[in-house]
C-alpha cells in the first residue's frame, strides 16, 4: 500500500479523533479484554474500557463514546445468552430507566461526579453484603427505582454495572442467568443515555470508525468470554462476582473522595 493511502486510512480511522494509530489499537485491544471479562464474570469490563478510554480521550467525549461501546458489548451478551434473560425483571426496569434518562439529561452539566461516585461506591458494599439484599429478592419496585437510579447515575459516572449487577444476581439461580439478565438491563441503560446525549447535541460522527473498531473487538470479546462462563463452576462465579463488586466499589469511593482532596 502506498504512503498516500497510509494516510489516507490512518485518516479515515482517527481523524478528529485526536488519536494516534497506537491509542486506536490500544483502545480495540481493551474493548477485547473488558467484553472477555464482563462476559465472563458479569462485570468489570465497563469500568476497565472507561478507564483505558479516560486517559486516551478528553473527559468531554468520554462518557458518551462508552456508552456506545458498552451498547454493543451488552446488546451482544444479551443476544448470545437470550434464553437466560429473567424477562419479568425488564419491564419496570425499562420504566424506571426512561424517567432517570429524563432527569439526568437536565442535571447532567450540575452534580459534581465526586458525589456520585462516593453514594454509588457506598451502596455497592452494602447491596453486595448488606443482610436485606442476601435474604430477599428485589421486587418489581426495586427494579423500577434500580432503573431510575441507574439512568440517572451513568449520565455522570459512566460505568454503572456494579450498581446494577446486586440487584441480577440476588434475583438469580445460577451464573448464567446473572450474567444474561445484567446485559439485557445495561443494554437499555446505555441505548437512553445515547439517545440522551444525543438530544444534548454530541457529534458521534467523526467517532464512527473508532466505534466500529471497538463494537468489532467488543463481540469477539463477548464470544470468548461466554464459553469460559459456562465452564465455571457456579460457586467460583459467585466468589469473584463478590470480589469485583468490592474491587470496583472501593475505586469508586476513592476516585470521589480523592476528588476533594
Amino acid at each position: 500500500m502506498s504512503g498516500g493511502r497510509v494516510d489516507a486510512a490512518l485518516e479515515f480511522l482517527i481523524g478528529g479523533t485526536g488519536l494516534d494509530i497506537w491509542g486506536f489499537v490500544i483502545m480495540c485491544a481493551v474493548s477485547f479484554g473488558g467484553s472477555f471479562i464482563a462476559a465472563s464474570l458479569g462485570l468489570g469490563g465497563g469500568l476497565l474500557v472507561m478507564a483505558t478510554m479516560g486517559s486516551l480521550l478528553p473527559p468531554t467525549v468520554l462518557i458518551p463514546l462508552h456508552g456506545v461501546v458498552q451498547l454493543g458489548s451488552n446488546f451482544g451478551r444479551a443476544l448470545m445468552m437470550r434464553g437466560d434473560v429473567l424477562t419479568h425483571v425488564v419491564p419496570p426496569f425499562l420504566i424506571g430507566t426512561i424517567i432517570g434518562a429524563a432527569i439526568g439529561g437536565h442535571l447532567v452539566v450540575s452534580l459534581p461526579t465526586q458525589i456520585l461516585q462516593i453514594v454509588l461506591g457506598s451502596f455497592i458494599l452494602y447491596a453486595t453484603f448488606g443482610p436485606k439484599l442476601r435474604a430477599n429478592k428485589p421486587g418489581k419496585k426495586s427494579f423500577f427505582g434500580l432503573g431510575a437510579i441507574g439512568a440517572l447515575v451513568t449520565m455522570f459516572v459512566g460505568a454503572t454495572g456494579p450498581l446494577v449487577a446486586p440487584f441480577a444476581a440476588a434475583s438469580s439461580e445460577k451464573r448464567q442467568e446473572v450474567v444474561a439478565t445484567h446485559a439485557v438491563l445495561m443494554t437499555i441503560q446505555h441505548s437512553f443515555k445515547i439517545v440522551a446525549f444525543g438530544l444534548l447535541g454530541f457529534a458521534f460522527g467523526p467517532y464512527i470508525p473508532l466505534l466500529a473498531g471497538l463494537l468489532v473487538c467488543g463481540f469477539v470479546g463477548t464470544y470468548c468470554g461466554k464459553h469460559m462462563l459456562n465452564f465455571m463452576p457456579e460457586h467460583i462465579f459467585r466468589i469473584l462476582l463478590k470480589v469485583v463488586l468490592t474491587v470496583l466499589s472501593l475505586r469508586l469511593l476513592y476516585s470521589g473522595i480523592s476528588g476533594y482532596l
